[in-house]
C-alpha cells in the first residue's frame, strides 16, 4: 500500500470553547470554528472546494454544516464512526487531497449533547446490533471492567489501581487548568480523586470524562501549496482507522486489559509515518481518555510503555506537561471534555497549536511529531484512529 504521509497539510484550525453552551446552537459553534478555521488559514468560505461533516447525533446530512456556513452546491459528506467521528472527517478530507481531487478543503466535527436531557450519551442504535452483550450495559460500566481486568492481570490491589488512575486524572485536571477552551478548568488532589464518589466500581467521579457541546474545524491542502497559506503548516504522516471484530466481547481469552485495534491501529499508523521507535520519536500525543484507565492501558497498546509496567511511568511523570512524553496536554476527554464528533479534531487542533509553539502556558518543548489517538466502541469493540502530524517534510 501507498502513504498518505507528507502529501497533505493542515493550514487552518479553529476550536470553540467546550462545556455546556447552553448560549450557543449547534450551527453557532459550528460557524465560530469554521471561522477560526478560515481566518488562521487566511481563506474564506468561496475558497473551500469540498467538506467533510463529522457527527453521532446531530447528523441527518452535511446539509446541517453547510447551511449555516453557505457552502451551497460543493461536494459535503456526513460521516459518522462513533467516538472517531471526527478523526474520520479528517481522514476523508485528507484522502480526498492526497488523491488529487481537491486542492483545499474543510472538515468539521460538532454535537450539542447538552440540550438532550441525557446525563450520558442517548442510545441509537437498535438493540439487534448490540446482541452481542447486554444491551443495558454503560459506558461507565464497559472500562470499569476493563480496569478491573487490568488490575487483576498485573497484579494491582484496588489501592494501587486507583492511585494510578488518580494520578492520570490528576495530570489532565492540571493540564485543563491551562486551557482557557476547556471543558473543566480546575486542579483537584491525588485524594480527591481516589476518594471521590464510585460511579462503576473501581471507577470514581474524577476517573470518567463529561459530556460536553463543542465544535472544531480544519483546513486541508495539498504539501506543496501549503506555505502560500502561512509559514507553518503542520503536515500528516499517517491517518489510520482499525475497525474491531467484536472479539473482545465473544471470547472469554480477551484480558480487559488493552485494546487491540489501538495497538493494530498504532502500528499501522507508526509503518506509515516511518516511525520505529514511537517513544522516543513522538513528541506529544493526545490520546481517548474517556476513562482513566483507557489512558494508561493506551500507554502500553501504543509502546510508550512496556506491558504491564506502565505504572512506572505514570509514577515518574513521563506523560506530564513537561515530562518526557507529554499527554494530553489540554486536558484530554476528561477536562477538554466529549462532544463526540467533536472530538479528534479538537485533539488535532492541539497538536497542531504544539507543533506551531503556540499552546501558551501548556506549550512543551521543541515538539516535532504529534500523534492524536481517537477510540470509538468499547473494550473488545472498538473503532480506533491514530493519526500523526509533523512540522517538517521529509
Amino acid at each position: 500500500m501507498d502513504s498518505i504521509k507528507d502529501r497533505v497539510a493542515i493550514v487552518g484550525m479553529g476550536c470553540v470553547k467546550f462545556g455546556e453552551n447552553w448560549n450557543k446552537s449547534l450551527e453557532d459553534m459550528i460557524v465560530d470554528a469554521a471561522y477560526e478555521a478560515f481566518e488562521d488559514a487566511g481563506i474564506g468560505p468561496k475558497d473551500i472546494e469540498a467538506a467533510w461533516w463529522g457527527s453521532v447525533f446531530a447528523g441527518e446530512s452535511s446539509s446541517i454544516m453547510t447551511h449555516p456556513l453557505k457552502l451551497a452546491y460543493i461536494p459535503a459528506t456526513h460521516v459518522e464512526n462513533q467516538c472517531a467521528t471526527g478523526s474520520e472527517a479528517i481522514r476523508g478530507a485528507a484522502y480526498a487531497v492526497a488523491a488529487g481531487i481537491y486542492d483545499i478543503v474543510l472538515a468539521v466535527g460538532a454535537e450539542k449533547l447538552k440540550d438532550t436531557g441525557y446525563s450520558g450519551l442517548p442510545q441509537t442504535r437498535p438493540v439487534a446490533t448490540w446482541s452481542y452483550r447486554i444491551t443495558t450495559q454503560t459506558p461507565a460500566a464497559g472500562f470499569a471492567m476493563m480496569a478491573t481486568g487490568y488490575f487483576a492481570k498485573y497484579g494491582l490491589s484496588f489501592d494501587e489501581g486507583k492511585r494510578l488512575l488518580g494520578k492520570i486524572a490528576v495530570k489532565n485536571h492540571h493540564n485543563g487548568s491551562l486551557n482557557p477552551k476547556a471543558h473543566f478548568q480546575r486542579e483537584i488532589t491525588l485524594e480527591q480523586a481516589m476518594g471521590a464518589p464510585m460511579i462503576a466500581y473501581p471507577l470514581g467521579l474524577y476517573d470518567c470524562c463529561g459530556v460536553s457541546d463543542g465544535a472544531a474545524a480544519a483546513i486541508i491542502c495539498r504539501a506543496d501549496l501549503a506555505k502560500k497559506f502561512r509559514p507553518d503548516p503542520i503536515y500528516i504522516k499517517a491517518a489510520t482507522i482499525c475497525q474491531g471484530a467484536r472479539e473482545g466481547w465473544l471470547s472469554q481469552s480477551y484480558d480487559l486489559a488493552h485494546v487491540e485495534e489501538t495497538y493494530r491501529g498504532g502500528l499501522a499508523a507508526y509503518r506509515e509515518a516511518g516511525i520505529t521507535d514511537p517513544r522516543k520519536e513522538i513528541s506529544i500525543a493526545e490520546v481517548h481518555d474517556c476513562f482513566s484507565i483507557t489512558e494508561l492501558t493506551i500507554m502500553e497498546d501504543l509502546q510508550f510503555s512496556p506491558r504491564g509496567r506502565v505504572c512506572d511511568d505514570i509514577d515518574a511523570g513521563t506523560f506530564a506537561l513537561g515530562g518526557e512524553l507529554p499527554v494530553n496536554t489540554d486536558g484530554g476527554l476528561k477536562c477538554f471534555g466529549h462532544p463526540i464528533g467533536a472530538t479528534g479534531l479538537r485533539m488535532l487542533y492541539e497538536v497542531y497549536k504544539q507543533l506551531q509553539g503556540k499552546a501558551d502556558k501548556r506549550q512543551v518543548k521543541n515538539p516535532r511529531l504529534g500523534l492524536t489517538h481517537n477510540q470509538g466502541g468499547e473494550p473488545g469493540s472498538a473503532t480506533v484512529s491514530v493519526l500523526i502530524a509533523g512540522n517538517e517534510l521529509g
